[in-house]
Formats: structure tokens, C-alpha cells, sequence
């Protein structure tokens, strides 16, 4: 598997790909056209806080990630959140997101490495602990803007 920086001749597959994820029960919200094209946007303007990824197989086009980086307090250091990891369907159980989880932990060494997961999501789930995930036991809350 190769693992490049998004550029713009992939918007189009992206936002495809973004509208699948989003759709399905991997992600408990659905997403809009617009968040969808800030969140690309992003990832292509040199953002401090974002970072897109294509994931390719053999030349195809496998999937795409997003990730955002923070810092936590909590832990005292530099934190990058997995915001997206999606593949193909016909990509899938050939260890493909375990490629790209161990590109972030090399690319990131010293960070705290964070990810959200629908409990439900049985195959992701045992991907991310598979690589040294664990849940932690507190809620997330959030906030939007009015």
C-alpha cells in the first residue's frame, strides 16, 4: 500500500468517499455536502490543524484519511485524532487501515493518538485494538456554535 498527501485531483473521489462513510453505520452523523467540502478544503490548504491522505493499492484507489491535530493537556503532549479512516469495501480485510494507523504512530511518534469508533463497528474496532487502541471511560461532550 502507498499512503500520499491529498491533492486536488482527488476531490471529486474523496467527497465520494465522504458521502459513503458518512451514510453508513460507521459514523452516528450524516454529515452535509458542505462539511464535507470545508473538511477537504482543509486538507488541502496547508491547515496547522488538518491533514488528508489517500490510501492506494497496486495504483487503485483504496480509501482516504483525515487527521487533526490538538494538543492534550491530559497527557502532557501533541495529539492527533484518526478523524476519518475509510476504505473501499473491496479493500477491506487486507490490513490496509493497520498500514495506516502504524504511518501515524511513524509520523507521530511522540503523540497521543486518538480515534472515535461506533462500539457496533465490530471490524474497526478490533482493527484499532489490534494496534494498541483502548477505550477510555469517560463520555465526550460537546458544543456547537450557535
Amino acid at each position: 500500500m502507498s499512503i500520499r498527501n491529498m491533492t486536488p485531483a482527488d476531490i471529486s473521489d474523496v467527497l465520494d468517499m465522504m458521502r459513503v462513510f458518512y451514510a453508513s453505520e460507521a459514523v452516528s452523523t450524516d454529515g452535509s455536502e458542505e462539511i464535507f467540502r470545508a473538511d477537504v478544503e482543509q486538507c488541502l490548504s496547508q491547515s496547522p490543524y488538518l491533514e488528508g491522505y489517500i490510501l492506494e493499492q497496486d495504483g487503485l484507489l483504496a480509501g482516504y484519511g483525515m487527521l487533526a491535530k490538538s494538543f492534550s493537556t491530559e497527557f502532557g503532549r501533541p495529539c492527533i485524532w484518526v478523524e476519518d479512516l475509510y476504505l473501499k469495501p473491496e479493500f477491506r480485510e487486507r490490513r490496509l487501515g493497520s498500514e495506516f494507523l502504524q504511518f501515524v504512530r511513524s509520523k507521530y511518534p511522540e503523540a497521543v493518538c486518538r480515534l472515535e469508533v461506533e462500539p457496533e463497528n465490530a471490524r474497526a474496532v478490533h482493527t484499532y485494538e489490534k494496534n494498541g487502541y483502548g477505550t477510555l471511560p469517560y463520555t465526550e461532550m460537546i458544543q456547537f456554535p450557535e
